[in-house]
């Protein structure tokens, strides 16, 4: 081509520059870098050149040269037949048609950075050569006619391996891409073959004579030699020879299927670039094949029922997770419409968690394809991905089919492996009648809600469910124990007695237990007995020995308790016939009140339904119930008791005796001897009036007068008396005031003389300055400053005179006290003697207060009061 290099661009546009001057025979354009390799003639002869073009930099317009030198292995001309660079740019081999191999080893694009030499030498010429780059060592594939040979030469002695004995036709070898390991292929008449460093590899069958081999993402290209009539469908169909057809076929060696087939008329050559294959005719014709995308590839196979292929294309691509699960779908649909059922299952498994399991579950649920049904439900749990109705419907399946190993396996299996609802397969197992599979799951998985409710209500094995409630921790065993009781106690009472006692002193769960180490914990757990009273309605005796066992161990429990145990002990008492055991029956209920654990009001109810005397009393005197006391025995007409009564609580009630006069003074019996002796007793403490006692025993008609005789002359005497007395104290205290109006009167009028000698401090001799007081008392002053709170009051006569000024203000504050008088007159039962008493303190007193007249001037009235005021404070006067 007279030493043009042409170049197209992807727009089909050609340009070209001059390389040589006779001609171009090799180019290797590497596809890292833009740099151009060529082997060419300047001169006639044999007398190759390689040169070495950058095409990124320019020199008058053409690519720059950056290196050229002469292809002649041993300074004997030879015609170069094949060329190989390496995409690192440190290697270039050159085949000749001696046999020959020429490596130039360092930098390819300058000669000071290289060295050549002669690598292989032998008698057939060269007609393949590829690197190969496996982390940091490079490997050289040598293929002649008869050999396929590898050199390693990351080693210094460049290593040879002879790999084969046949080898392949110019342009018959190729090197893969690394998705297939960078094998070297080498294309015989009969077979390709795929070579590693050290081994030969996989051979594929394909017939014809081999012209060209390719490899190119992931295709393998052959251009063989057909000397058969060409087909009217064959591209080449246009050239008329039948004798120049050339079949191109490209191979995917990965899904290992013919990717495209065609007869061409005489091929040139076949070049790969831009994810295309260009086919160059010698009638000057360029075909491309452009490869189609994968959906249409898919749609393609699966017009055609290639689903296997399909899918190899599908995973060759790295197609997603949904992509492939439409494939595996269509698959499926295609196996169930021929009727494979079982292959169809398999398909649609693989579809798990893209495709809707309602999708495929619809298709199975005819009885004749329930084992296929049973295939993918247990596939789905496997992933995880069944939900309760899923889970109900396999274990239907598993029912249906009778298949007890299948649903052992499947419920037996260990708990990291369990993908289903555990509570609906319980459900489906018990409404199936596979009650023991359901209890087996539900020990194992803790669902002690759904064993016990099995256990009981339709195995009805009590026995074994309350061993199980004793294994349970404490809060679950309670729970289950509130919900269960009665079942468990009306079937097993003395195991479920047992139960219910340890479950409430100190409850540890049993030695079987998965939880051993609970038996070492310092915790205690306890359950309120009196939340389990309700368990025992229909079992009295195993109430009483569990209340019993109750106060026994704690005796600190619930009133309720007390009170529940308090009642079985009274119906006992009152049933009993035998006056022996009656009286040791209430003993015990009377030790049970004098407990303090019951509930008062409960208590006194539970003695009075059951007519308990000694209860009902005890609980009353406890009460401070004087009154109902003595209300109990006036029911009872025990007249000697109601006297008792009244003795014995009659100071801190008071009332009770006038209560008793009256009940005896209403009684028309014979009660003088009852009636004197509460007389007595009013008479000796003043408890009522004689008028009151009169008109109280009125009403008895056996009541004479000799029957109140004594009382009333008692109570005259008395009177008589205290009225002496009274008129005595009167007349001293008019004596007394007569005097102090006499002293009044002489310190008004007269002169007061003070004759006192001695200090009533220090009883030393008076000496001057003194101080003298009206009261009569005389100080020293010093002895007045120094021992005196103030000057102005005798120290003598101060703690009387604040006595009396204490009571006077008193006095005064109480006459405010209208509110508290007034709460104290209506809270009283005697509102007369609260009335009396703040008269005696003067609260009704009316209060004047005498001031000074305006301008200093005091009349005769003014001068008495200022006197008494002075008299009473003692106001010192310095003489």
């Amino acid at each position: 081509m007279d030493g043009q290099i042409w170049f197209l661009t992807r727009s089909l546009q050609l340009s070209s520059f001059q390389a040589y001057k006779l001609r171009v025979t090799h180019l290797y354009q590497l596809k890292q870098h833009n740099i151009l390799v060529s082997v060419g003639q300047d001169e006639h002869g044999i007398n190759p050149l390689v040169k070495v073009w950058n095409l990124d930099k320019k020199d008058s317009g053409s690519p720059l040269c950056t290196r050229i030198f002469p292809a002649i292995p041993g300074n004997k001309p030879t015609e170069v037949s094949c060329l190989s660079v390496h995409e690192n740019l440190n290697f270039m081999a050159i085949g000749f048609t001696d046999g020959s191999v020429v490596l130039t080893k360092g930098d390819i694009t300058r000669d000071r950075h290289s060295k050549t030499l002669s690598l292989h030498e032998g008698s057939c010429p060269i007609t393949g050569l590829a690197f190969r780059q496996a982390g940091k060592v490079t490997h050289l594939f040598v293929a002649t006619l008869e050999k396929v040979q590898c050199y390693t030469l990351s080693v210094k002695e460049y290593p040879r391996i002879d790999l084969d004995t046949h080898g392949c036709a110019l342009r018959c070898s190729a090197l893969t891409d690394p998705s297939q390991d960078s094998q070297f292929i080498v294309a015989g008449d009969d077979c390709v073959y795929l070579y590693q460093p050290d081994e030969r590899g996989p051979c594929f069958a394909f017939d014809g004579h081999k012209l060209l081999t390719q490899w190119h993402r992931g295709y393998l290209l052959l251009l063989t030699h057909n000397n058969k009539s060409p087909s009217k469908s064959d591209y080449g169909s246009r050239q008329t020879s039948p004798t120049e057809k050339h079949i191109l076929t490209i191979y995917d060696l990965d899904n290992k299927f013919i990717a495209y087939s065609a007869a061409f008329d005489d091929v040139i050559d076949v070049l790969a670039e831009w994810g295309s294959f260009y086919v160059l005719t010698r009638d000057n014709t360029m075909y491309m094949l452009q490869e189609k995308d994968t959906q249409t590839k898919l749609e393609m196979l699966f017009k055609k029922n290639l689903f296997v292929m399909a899918i190899n294309l599908a995973k060759s691509q790295h197609l997603d997770n949904d992509g492939l699960s439409e494939i595996f779908r269509h698959y499926g649909d295609h196996l169930y419409t021929k009727g494979d059922h079982d292959g169809a299952i398999q398909q649609y498994i693989r579809t798990i968690g893209k495709l809707e399991p309602s999708y495929v579950i619809r298709n199975f649920l005819d009885a004749q394809r329930i084992h296929n049904l049973t295939a993918y439900l247990q596939a789905l749990h496997r992933q995880s991905l069944a939900n309760a109705d899923h889970t109900t419907l396999l274990l239907n399946c598993y029912t249906k089919l009778k298949d007890s190993s299948k649903l052992e396996e499947f419920i037996k299996s260990n708990e990291s492996e369990v993908h289903f609802d555990v509570e609906i397969a319980i459900k489906v197992l018990r409404q199936a009648g596979y009650h023991s599979h359901a209890v087996f799951l539900a020990e194992r998985h803790m669902h002690h809600e759904w064993y016990l409710k099995i256990q009981l209500e339709d195995l009805k094995n009590y026995q074994e469910a309350l061993r199980y409630i004793g294994r349970l921790p404490f809060d679950q065993a309670e729970s289950n124990m509130k919900r269960y009781g009665k079942t468990l106690m009306h079937h097993v009472p003395e195991s479920t007695t047992i139960l219910l006692k340890r479950l409430c002193t100190d409850y540890h769960p049993s030695k079987d237990s998965t939880d051993r180490d609970s038996l070492d914990r310092p915790v205690e757990n306890k359950a309120n007995p009196e939340e389990f009273i309700p368990v025992f309605a229909n079992n009295p005796r195993e109430l009483r020995a569990f209340l019993e066992h109750m106060i026994q161990v704690d005796p600190f429990s619930p009133e309720g308790v007390y009170d529940t145990l308090l009642e079985l002990r009274l119906q006992d008492w009152a049933h009993e016939q035998d006056p022996g055991k009656k009286k040791v029956l209430q003993e015990a209920a009377l030790s049970l009140l004098r407990s303090d654990n019951t509930v008062f009001d409960k208590a006194l109810v539970l003695c009075q339904m059951h007519n308990f005397k000694e209860g009902v009393l005890y609980l009353y005197e406890k009460g401070k119930l004087y009154q109902q006391i003595m209300h109990y025995h006036m029911q009872n007409e025990e007249y000697g008791k109601v006297v008792e009564a009244c003795k014995r609580y009659g100071d801190n009630e008071v009332c009770l005796w006038e209560q008793a006069l009256g009940y005896f003074a209403r009684k028309e019996e014979n009660c003088k001897a009852y009636i004197s002796e509460v007389l007595q007793h009013i008479d000796e403490n003043n408890l009522m009036p004689p008028l009151l006692v009169v008109q109280t025993l009125a009403h008895n008609s056996t009541a004479s007068l000799s029957v109140i005789k004594d009382y009333l002359i008692n109570k005259l005497e008395r009177e008589t008396s205290q009225i002496e007395e009274d008129e005595r104290k009167i007349q001293q205290y008019r004596e007394e005031t007569t005097h102090l109006r006499a002293e009044i009167k002489e310190l008004k009028t007269c002169a007061k003389i003070f004759q006192k000698t001695k200090c009533s401090m220090c009883n030393s001799p008076l000496e001057l300055p003194s101080v003298h007081f009206l009261c009569g008392h005389s100080f020293h002053q010093h002895c007045l400053e120094s021992f005196a709170e103030s000057e102005a009051e005798c120290p003598t006569c101060t703690p009387e005179n604040r006595k009396v000024m204490d009571m006077l203000r008193a006095q005064d504050q109480k006459r405010d006290l209208h509110d508290h008088f007034h709460r104290q007159l209506k809270c009283s039962n005697d509102g007369f003697s609260v009335i009396a008493d703040y008269f005696g303190r003067g609260v009704f007193n009316k209060l004047t207060l005498i001031t000074d007249p305006p301008g200093g001037k005091s009349g005769a009235g003014n001068l008495e009061a200022e006197f008494n005021r002075d008299l009473l404070i003692n106001t010192k006067r310095n003489v």
